[in-house]
């Protein structure tokens, strides 16, 4: 069989110490771990906040007590900068007046303006790639939907701002309280500096009506719709956010050199301003989180016990991965341990829901497996033998479809290891209704089914840090990371 040709048998004695040890990661034991961590006490685990430092001194007890190394200079904290752009002082003036951001539209770019600016402005309504937007320089447009190509286009044409009105007004209103936590006052970046000035807004029809002085049934006409002189404010202040990666190092014995990553993000969204709202983050990603402790758990109680890993393994829990994948980009600039000795990467995150496609028939055990084919042809093989071993959970790939307009192989932390050369895999649930919401809390984790997947992580980690040979990076992914 082609997988016997490419996994080195394991002894019976290592068959049984990988079940001895994944027997130690219960539904109970990430019961009381996850109660803690996605409890109101930690706030919701917004990076730069009291929440997220919380945590993070959690995770460095826990880490502490099972005996693991800091890898950090004798810490477990990778401490770094970031800022935050804050974008409240932001206005557009209509018809019906002054109007702040994030009532009805949000403020998408990069800019800082001393006073407002009075442009002159052209309803263009639908665009493609092909639309000549040179008699459109130093001008603001304003344009129905999002298009990459235009946009781009716009940009090489000297278009000066660019208002981006919904097609759906509705959807677009119920969607804003997530764009004003995103854009308004949520943006970190690495750099003091926020970059090129780049006016971008996202607006409702109606508002595109107000600022052009027409209505939303006028608009179905572009050609009819005059220019007008659109006045807005753009001004930023500034923050600079402390935050850190959490990490455990557990050595490995002869291939200690070689690393094994196992990874999620224990960062989440926060809450509203005077704290009545929560987003604890059960699901995402404190299940995740969850999992790495767990399984590090497993892997120090078979090292003190004489089964260490031939390989090293790094435990990483990452910080401001809804804020861009921004803490694991961080790791992946400045690596502890040298990318090219990076064997693999699993990354988890969200693994402790059923989504409603697997609700309805009811098969709960499943998990998505995203990413394992994509750069070595050895490692998709490997995690399904651990599976057809140990854990015979329903492995199911459709988010590796290259046309899935999902994307979740661009969404998380594996991906800037992917991107540098590194063979990952990314264990998900999919997503559900509670999905970056108050109401993803602890009771509805499906705790049996969590822990089945995080054993197969770890069965899979056991095999990657013990294997003869690293697994060969022999496929080249032809996916387009600078889309995501």
């Amino acid at each position: 069989m082609i997988g016997a040709a490419l996994i080195l048998p394991i002894g019976l004695t290592a068959q049984d110490a990988s079940v001895k040890y994944a027997g130690t990661i219960t539904a109970d034991d990430m019961r009381s771990k996850l109660t803690i961590l996605a409890s109101d006490e930690f706030g919701g685990r917004e990076t730069g906040t009291e929440g997220q430092k919380k945590a993070s001194q959690f995770l460095e007890e826990f880490y502490q007590k099972i005996g693991l190394a800091g890898p950090v200079e004798g810490t477990y904290r990778q401490k770094f900068n970031m800022y935050q752009s804050n974008w409240e002082n932001v206005y557009v003036k209509t018809k019906k007046g002054k109007i702040m951001n994030g009532e009805g539209y949000i403020f998408a770019g990069n800019a800082n303006m001393s006073k407002e600016m009075r442009l002159a402005t052209a309803y263009l309504g639908e665009v493609n790639a092909d639309t000549d937007f040179t008699p459109y320089k130093d001008m603001g447009v304003i344009i129905i939907g999002a298009n990459r190509e235009a946009m781009t286009n716009m940009n090489e044409a000297g278009v000066k701002a660019v208002f981006i009105a919904s097609a759906d007004d509705e959807q677009f209103t119920n969607r804003l309280p997530r764009f004003v936590r995103a854009f308004m006052n949520g943006r970190l970046r690495f750099d003091a500096e926020p970059g090129e000035e780049n006016i971008v807004f996202y607006i409702t029809k109606s508002m595109a009506a107000d600022m052009m002085a027409t209505s939303v049934e006028k608009l179905e006409d572009p050609a009819s719709v005059k220019n007008r002189n659109v006045r807005f404010k753009i001004q930023e202040t500034r923050k600079t956010i402390e935050t850190e990666n959490m990490m455990a190092f557990l050595e490995g014995t002869d291939l200690k050199d070689e690393i094994v990553v196992i990874s999620s993000h224990y960062d989440h969204i926060g809450q509203n301003e005077d704290g009545s709202v929560i987003n604890n983050g059960a699901d995402d990603d404190g299940s995740g989180t969850t999992g790495v402790m767990e399984i590090a758990e497993a892997f120090a109680q078979a090292a003190k016990e004489g089964n260490r890993p031939r390989r090293s393994i790094l435990f990483l829990n990452v910080t401001g991965e809804e804020k861009g994948l921004l803490g694991s980009a961080y790791y992946a600039d400045n690596p502890i341990f040298p990318l090219e000795n990076t064997v693999n990467n699993l990354n988890i995150d969200m693994i402790g829901r059923i989504d409603p496609e697997h609700e309805e028939s009811g098969n709960s055990d499943y998990v998505y497996v995203i990413g394992s084919e994509k750069l070595s042809s050895h490692l998709k093989i490997i995690s399904e033998y651990a599976n057809i071993t140990y854990t015979g959970l329903d492995l199911d790939y459709r988010y590796d479809d290259p046309n899935d307009r999902n994307r979740f192989y661009y969404r998380s932390d594996h991906y800037n290891f992917a991107k540098n050369g590194i063979p990952i895999i990314f264990y998900f649930n999919g997503t559900h209704a509670d999905y970056h919401r108050p109401t993803d809390t602890v009771d509805k984790i499906a705790f049996e089914v969590m822990a089945k997947r995080a054993q197969l992580v770890f069965h899979t980690a056991w095999i990657l840090a013990n294997r003869d040979e690293r697994t060969p990076v022999d496929r080249e992914d032809d996916m387009d990371y600078g889309s995501r």
